[in-house]
């Protein structure tokens, strides 16, 4: 038999790192997406913006042709890469506040320019005022990487109405963009939900918003928003929002939404990996025991998403060699084949020494069993276990029988029943039937219902 051992969660580990890290989705930057410029508006400055607007106007212009802030620029722009490029915590808050300082002595360079600029968001009275205001703000924004000035140029320009419906809306989008970068979530959400309702819909606009929450650690409200972008994309719905969806709720411990996300993933996207992922999700998130997961490491061997040893000797104690021999041998030699177990470890040799040597007498006690199950006088029990047998041989035709006859007898134990039910159907080929078999399992079983649900369906789509 074998014996209790203790592994690293290491699978779940590693599929959680294939997902979207928790920690957010890199805001959008304006010099990134190709968009038609925006019809200007008819503007008409008052007499008393104009000195303060020619003023700034020609300052930034010089400035741009400046020596040290061509070379302020370079710094900054440097800082900047090695910060989205640094991996870890650590080394990404060391590249932050190199990032930081670089923009700080860029600021120190046009600190002139930028006291123009007040001086021009000052004398700002009327709404074109405000308009010019906010476009020399985004200009000086631009010329010294400050994205705070960026933002605050877009909101005057937003703010004095000026700006056309269509336009406002990807200007808020920006401005949401930009908050997010400075990690004010609260003002990202804001611009993020003024684009959204004014039709914007690009940029991954909804899983910012999620992200937004997330950030913000609004957990719960940030699912609702992702799950419901992902409901809005349907099967067009990003790989890397659900994935989100999955490494946050596992995070916080919100096993109904993990579930959930889980089967949106492998639903959209049958690859092994997410099949590792998921079946990882709901065997961690759940109180299974031997039998519930017999069932689900029966999914992962059909997936083929086998990930460490754990997952070899958790199958195999959960068939038992001496309960399942031949099922139990099929995976140890799986495992051995994989390089995942070795040969000579004891837990595996104890356990193939007790397979090999009861297949025979389990195997010749198969007939007895059929006729018992099958008899009038036979037990849900006994149909069950003879259910049971033949499933594990890879007879899924006999199963299925003995199955829909144990169903039909008083005491079954109907959610263990019907996802075996399920099973043999789905290696039947039966996938509408099993489909509609999975959709009765309630209780603990549910969730690996769900997912065997999923995988019934995906056998049946057509080949891409």
């Amino acid at each position: 038999m074998v014996r209790a051992k203790f592994f690293a969660r290491t699978a779940l580990g590693l599929a959680l790192a294939m997902g979207v890290a928790a920690g957010g989705v890199s805001a959008p930057a304006m010099a990134k997406e190709k968009e038609k410029k925006a019809e200007a508006p008819k503007i008409t400055l008052s007499k008393g913006f104009m000195p303060a607007y020619q003023a700034t106007k020609t300052a930034l212009d010089a400035a741009a042709k400046r020596p040290d802030v061509v070379a302020g620029r370079e710094a900054a722009t440097a800082a900047e890469n090695a910060y989205r490029s640094a991996q870890g915590k650590a080394a990404r808050d060391a590249a932050r506040a190199k990032y930081d300082a670089a923009i700080a002595a860029l600021g120190t360079v046009v600190a002139a320019e930028n006291q123009a600029v007040e001086n021009a968001f000052t004398a700002a009275t009327t709404p074109d005022d405000k308009f010019v205001a906010g476009q020399l703000g985004l200009t000086l924004g631009q010329l010294s990487l400050d994205k705070k000035m960026q933002r605050r140029g877009l909101q005057s320009m937003v703010d004095s109405g000026k700006v056309a419906a269509a336009d406002a809306a990807k200007f808020n989008y920006y401005i949401g963009g930009l908050a997010f970068d400075s990690r004010d979530y609260a003002g990202a959400r804001a611009a993020f939900q003024a684009a959204i309702a004014g039709g914007y819909t690009e940029g991954g606009i909804d899983g910012l918003l999620a992200d937004s929450y997330f950030n913000d650690n609004q957990v719960a409200e940030g699912l609702k928003v992702l799950n419901a972008a992902i409901a809005k994309r349907g099967a067009a719905a990003p790989e890397d929002w659900i994935r989100k969806g999955i490494v946050v709720s596992y995070k916080a411990k919100l096993a109904p939404e993990a579930v959930a996300f889980s089967n949106k993933l492998v639903e959209g996207y049958p690859t092994k990996e997410n099949w590792a992922l998921a079946i990882a999700v709901i065997r961690d998130m759940s109180q299974f025991q031997n039998q519930e997961q017999l069932d689900l490491m029966r999914l992962m061997d059909r997936t083929a998403s086998w990930s460490e040893a754990r997952d070899y000797f958790e199958y195999i104690q959960a068939a038992d060699p001496r309960r399942l021999p031949a099922e139990a041998l099929k995976v140890i030699d799986l495992g051995i084949a994989s390089g995942k177990l070795q040969a000579s470890d004891v837990s595996v040799s104890d356990a193939r020494n007790i397979a090999s040597g009861r297949i025979a007498a389990d195997k010749a006690s198969l007939v007895g069993l059929e006729r018992d199950a099958r008899a009038a006088s036979g037990s849900a029990a006994t149909a069950m276990a003879g259910g049971d047998a033949f499933l594990s041989y890879g007879d899924a035709a006999k199963a299925e029988a003995l199955y829909q006859i144990a169903l039909s007898k008083p005491g079954v134990d109907a959610p263990r029943v019907l996802t075996r039910l399920g099973i043999a159907q789905t290696d039947l080929g039966k996938t509408a039937e099993a489909q509609a078999t999975f959709a009765k399992v309630t209780g603990l079983r549910a969730p690996i219902a769900a997912l065997w649900s999923a995988y019934a369906k995906s056998k049946a789509a057509p080949a891409q």
